[in-house]
C-alpha cells in the first residue's frame, strides 16, 4: 500500500511544517505547483528532500486560484484541465530531471480533483496530460470515479485513491467540504477506516451503507496538526 501526502502548499523554501517529518512515513509525496499554493523555492527543496528520502516525487496541480486554495470549483474545458495540468506537472518534472530522477505521478488538487472524479471530459484532459508527461508517470485519482475511467481508456498508469480522514457519499465520492462531518476529527476512526478499505475494500459511506473500493494509495493529510503521529500510527498498522 502507497502513502501519499499532499505538500509544498505554502510559499518560500523555509518553514516546512509537517512537511520534512512526513517523508520518513509516506512513500509517495504530491508536491504543489504554484497556482493553488507554493513556489519555485519550495518546489525545488522539497524534491530534493523527498528524492534522500527515497519517496516518489508527484505533481499535485491545482486550479488558478491562490485565494481559495484550489477549492473552489470552475467552470474549465477538457483544453484547460489538459493545459493547466501539463503546464504544472512540466514545471516540476523539471526540477526532478534536474537532480537525475523521474516524475513519479501526477495527483490533481481540490476542486479539480473533485470536478475531474465527476466529470469524464475532464478527466480525460488530465489523463491526456499525463500520458504526455511520460508512459512511466502514474496519474492519482479518486477510486472508482472518472478519472480511473479515463486513464485506463488512454491505458495511463493509474492508482486508486482512498482517504482516511475523508467522509465518502453512497456514491463514492469525498462528502464536501461544506457539509457537516465531511472531515474525519477522530484518530481512531480514521485509523480504522484505513484499515478497512486497505485490508477488506471496503467503506462505511456517511449514510451508513457500505461501498467497495479499490485502494492501492492512500493519502493523509499533512496540514493536519497530528499528521505525523496519525501517519506513524498509519504505517505501522498497514505492515
Amino acid at each position: 500500500m502507497d502513502i501519499n501526502s499532499d505538500m509544498g502548499e505554502g510559499f518560500g523554501a523555509w518553514e516546512m511544517g509537517n512537511d520534512a517529518l512526513l517523508l520518513d512515513y509516506i512513500t509517495s509525496t504530491n508536491i504543489a505547483c504554484g497556482w493553488h499554493a507554493g513556489d519555485p523555492a519550495r518546489m525545488k527543496k522539497l524534491v530534493e528532500m523527498a528524492s534522500k528520502k527515497g519517496v516518489h516525487i508527484g505533481a499535485h496541480p491545482g486550479l488558478p486560484d491562490l485565494e481559495g486554495f484550489g477549492r473552489r470549483e470552475m467552470a474549465i474545458s477538457e483544453e484547460d484541465a489538459y493545459n493547466y495540468v501539463l503546464y504544472q506537472a512540466g514545471a516540476l518534472k523539471a526540477f526532478v530531471n534536474a537532480i537525475g530522477k523521474k516524475l513519479h505521478h501526477v495527483k490533481p488538487h481540490g476542486a479539480l480533483y473533485n470536478q475531474a472524479a465527476r466529470d469524464m471530459k475532464l478527466a480525460r484532459g488530465i489523463a491526456r496530460a499525463v500520458k504526455d508527461l511520460g508512459p512511466e508517470v502514474i496519474l492519482y485519482g479518486l477510486a472508482g470515479s472518472c478519472m480511473i475511467d479515463a486513464a485506463k481508456e488512454l491505458n495511463v498508469p493509474v492508482w486508486q485513491e482512498v482517504f482516511a480522514d475523508r467522509k465518502y457519499t453512497k456514491e463514492g465520492f469525498l462528502v464536501p467540504r461544506s457539509q457537516a462531518g465531511a472531515v474525519i476529527e477522530n484518530e481512531s476512526e480514521a485509523l480504522n477506516q484505513a484499515i478497512d478499505m486497505s485490508r477488506n475494500g471496503k467503506v462505511t459511506a456517511i449514510d451508513g451503507s457500505e461501498i467497495k473500493i479499490q485502494a492501492d494509495t492512500l493519502c493523509i493529510h499533512g496540514d493536519n496538526p497530528h499528521a505525523v503521529e496519525f501517519a506513524k500510527k498509519i504505517k505501522a498498522a498497514l505492515i
